[in-house]
């Protein structure tokens, strides 16, 4: 987890800000990204991509990059972001806001399958939340980050069980939307799809009553 960041500490950089974003599939809500810059030679046990760890796991893991980090930031793009400027410039905005809030300037950025609009050196990692600690810190922090933003939202939406999938396209998460309608927390473009199949089931409900008020 820790070559690509050795191979650029060789090259005379110092502080490596991994960076990497959080709910870019989602339906629901906004995107979350977070830069971390870690010390040289720090090495976090379990430090993992956040989707392959517990709950449990990321949490603890959160309050010790945390509590060890030289620099953490955050950065978020709302719906109404999202719907302007598309998912893949809102996730890079939120990245750059990220690396914009780090207290220490970096001087290189690891990042996860992307570019950021800053005039840094970087390199984008293909799967980089597997491959190198900086960037698994930065997914923790801001899978974290957003999965207690989804708790906030869930108890304004409770029919929708947000806290549970985090806004993603599960069974239950469809089934409510076409049962309750969308809240303004969804993203219009992302549920085009079945929002359109709601309007064929009303369709043919209004057909099955024309054709029994004419018999």
């Amino acid at each position: 987890m820790l070559d690509h960041e050795k191979d650029i500490w060789l090259q005379g950089f110092t502080a490596i800000a991994g960076i990497d974003e959080v709910g870019r599939g989602c339906l629901f809500g906004d995107v979350v990204a977070a830069a971390v810059i870690l010390p040289m030679g720090h090495v976090l046990e379990g430090v993992n991509d956040s989707k392959k760890l517990s709950e449990k796991k990321r949490e603890l893991l959160y309050d010790q990059i945390m509590n060890e980090a030289i620099s953490v930031g955050i950065g978020i793009v709302d719906v109404e972001g999202i719907e302007i400027w598309n998912i893949k410039q809102a996730s890079r905005l939120a990245m750059k806001q990220a690396v914009e809030k780090l207290h220490q300037v970096p001087d290189y950025l690891l990042v996860d399958a992307e570019n950021v609009d800053i005039d840094l050196p970087q390199s984008a990692i293909i799967h980089g939340d597997a491959l190198s600690q900086s960037i698994a810190a930065a997914s923790i922090i801001a899978k974290v980050t957003r999965d207690r933003m989804c708790a906030e939202w869930d108890e304004f939406y409770p029919e929708y069980g947000i806290a549970v999938h985090k806004g993603y396209a599960t069974k239950h998460h469809r089934e409510m939307l076409l049962k309750y309608g969308p809240t303004p927390l969804h993203r219009k473009l992302f549920i085009r799809k079945i929002m359109a199949q709601l309007d064929v089931q009303e369709n043919e409900v209004q057909t099955e009553q024309l054709l029994f008020d004419f018999i």
